[in-house]
């Protein structure tokens, strides 16, 4: 099957094939499309991964369920998430920019600044409470973290946000073995005292699959129990962790990676360039720029170490892929893969943080202890994995996993903003586009749109007397079809100061609230290595004019910078990247 691809002008066949990724399964027979068929919606979330960490966007981290539904799917090449979990979520679930939702940083408030309110303010809605007056079942499961654990925050949980149903964890990162802040509906429980999930072993990973499967499998029995009635899709969100720090994995997992890293940063870095290219996903003319670390600069006696984190990292991703595959049968096994539209995406770029690596003291904000009272290690030289560490994998492999782009989860550069998309719809992604590549921009704002486009779903114009704000994004599904999706009006981000505008090819990009604004031609310069602001002032100029327009009117401003800290790169040395 050659692979294809839809540019600004159309739909082109290139050479190239997909036999460098996992062998392809196919799927079931694609369910019959018609005017009254609406699609389940399965929206499946990573944490703080890469651009090419799978397989089926140059990685080699074993993904065979993702491969396989990038065969025989859409993926997106320019597609852009909010730079950090919160305001990432935020937008996702509601077609917002993130500041519109009120989750302009983190669940933190600062202040009666509306855009920064750190919950989901009144006058959005969720893609749950879209999709379920028009008759979907909804379910969450997995990582929240668009409100604080509070009872005064319940309002933005789940079920009070239109979910019917919910495992998972209202904050943003913990143990995989003993996470805090799960809940199943609104109840606060633990691995051990779950009544309803009782595993021989808790891991994390394993246990937002298993609960997803759970559900999806007492929905066809629901529905199988009113025979007559009108058949109920479903919206399902499955949020992971995986691969948020700290760097936990199970051992079976981790063998699989031996020694897959010994050759350093640099190595694994030109392979993963040389990968894309030739799968596509950048222009052939892409260059890397500098790494962030030189593995000749890692004293002898760490790089087991230092190598190690990324095979727990890999071990991670791969456990996920695996879950996801259970949750994949279970729609085969129900009969409903071919009504199912799946979307895969990630909340940010890889994370170049530190935490757990450094050789000082741990930090007071780790957890000291696991459940039965072993001290948690939290140090440079202790090897990740195991239920008692808490640590990163750390800007090295953080800078690999976002190859080719620059910086990292946190900035709007390429590396902080750019993920994966696959979707996957038998009966509803024309045939013959199966693998196909879109390469036209697109942005989390447009998930909720293409919800609502595709369940047929009235959007109000209140929720509980509150004005709703208008859709941002545009709906994804006409690139189902093979056409290219219109967009009117620029993109746009702001995270912690760092700032950006995307219009057309152009890029305009600023790290910091006092950062130089640098311009960048998609087109030719993904990597963002040849700022043209000096050489188009005049487009420069334009852009920085709309993104000004853009953050008043998205409450982007006023922000809170003037009297708070914001995150700052840390700094390596020989670093160039970050």
């Amino acid at each position: 099957m050659s692979r294809k691809s839809i540019f600004f002008s159309g739909v082109t066949a290139v050479s190239a094939t997909l036999a460098a990724l996992q062998p392809r399964v196919h799927a079931a027979p694609p369910a019959p499309a018609s005017a009254s068929t609406r699609p389940n919606i399965l929206l499946v979330m990573s944490d703080d991964m890469g651009f090419s960490d799978i397989g089926c966007y140059g990685g080699k981290i074993r993904t065979p369920t993702l491969d396989r539904l990038a065969g025989n799917g859409l993926r997106f090449t320019q597609f852009y998430n909010g730079a950090r979990c919160c305001p990432t979520r935020a937008s996702l679930l509601t077609g917002l920019y993130p500041h519109q939702a009120g989750v302009g940083l983190m669940v933190n408030p600062r202040g009666d600044l509306p855009g920064y309110r750190g919950q989901l303010v009144d006058g959005c809605l969720t893609i749950a409470e879209m999709l379920r007056p028009a008759g979907y079942a909804t379910y969450a499961v997995g990582k929240w973290h668009i409100a604080p654990s509070t009872p005064d925050a319940r309002a933005n949980w789940p079920l009070q946000r239109g979910f019917d149903r919910f495992y998972g964890t209202l904050a943003g990162a913990g143990s995989y073995y003993d996470p805090a802040t799960l809940c199943r509906g609104n109840t606060f429980i633990t691995p051990e005292n779950d009544p309803e999930y009782k595993p021989a072993r808790f891991y994390y990973t394993d246990a937002i699959a298993d609960n997803a499967v759970r559900f999806l499998r007492e929905h066809a029995r629901d529905q199988a129990a009113s025979p007559g009635q009108p058949a109920r899709p479903f919206f399902m969100y499955v949020a992971f962790t995986a691969a948020h720090w700290p760097m936990h994995a199970l051992p079976e997992d981790i063998a699989r990676y031996k020694g897959r890293y010994d050759a350093g940063f640099e190595a694994v870095r030109a392979e993963r360039h040389r990968r894309v290219r030739e799968l596509g996903l950048i222009p052939p003319s892409t260059r890397l720029g500098p790494s962030a670390q030189n593995w000749a600069d890692i004293p002898d006696a760490d790089k087991a170490w230092e190598a190690r984190c990324m095979e727990v990292y890999a071990a991670m991703i791969d456990r996920m892929d695996q879950g996801i595959a259970r949750i994949v049968a279970q729609l085969e096994a129900d009969g409903q893969l071919g009504n199912t539209l799946i979307l895969f995406l990630q909340d940010n770029g890889a994370c170049a943080e530190t935490l757990g690596m450094g050789r000082g003291t741990p930090r007071a904000s780790n957890p000291k202890r696991t459940r039965d009272g072993r001290p948690m290690r939290t140090r440079h030289g202790v090897m990740p994995g195991p239920d008692d560490t808490y640590i990163a994998y750390g800007p090295g492999w953080a800078n690999v996993s976002n190859t080719p782009f620059r910086e990292y989860k946190h900035w709007v550069h390429e590396g902080g903003i750019s993920t994966p998309l696959i979707a996957h719809w038998p009966g509803g992604i024309r045939q013959n586009l199966g693998g196909t590549l879109v390469h036209a921009p697109g942005h989390i704002i447009d998930i909720a749109a293409t919800c609502r486009d595709l369940a047929g779903a009235a959007y109000p114009d209140r929720r509980d007397g509150a004005f709703v704000l208008p859709l941002e994004g545009i709906s994804l599904r006409p690139a189902f079809s093979g056409e290219i999706p219109r967009r009117t009006s620029p993109l746009c981000w702001e995270h912690e100061g760092n700032r950006a505008i995307r219009d057309g090819k152009w890029k305009l990009v600023a790290k910091g609230p006092k950062g130089a604004w640098e311009l960048y031609d998609m087109e030719t310069d993904r990597s963002e290595l040849d700022d043209l602001a000096s050489r188009h002032p005049d487009i420069a100029r334009r852009l920085a004019a709309d993104w000004e327009a853009w953050a008043l009117r998205a409450k982007v401003k006023p922000w809170p910078w003037d009297d708070q800290p914001i995150h700052t790169p840390a700094k390596k040395k020989n670093s160039k990247n970050t």
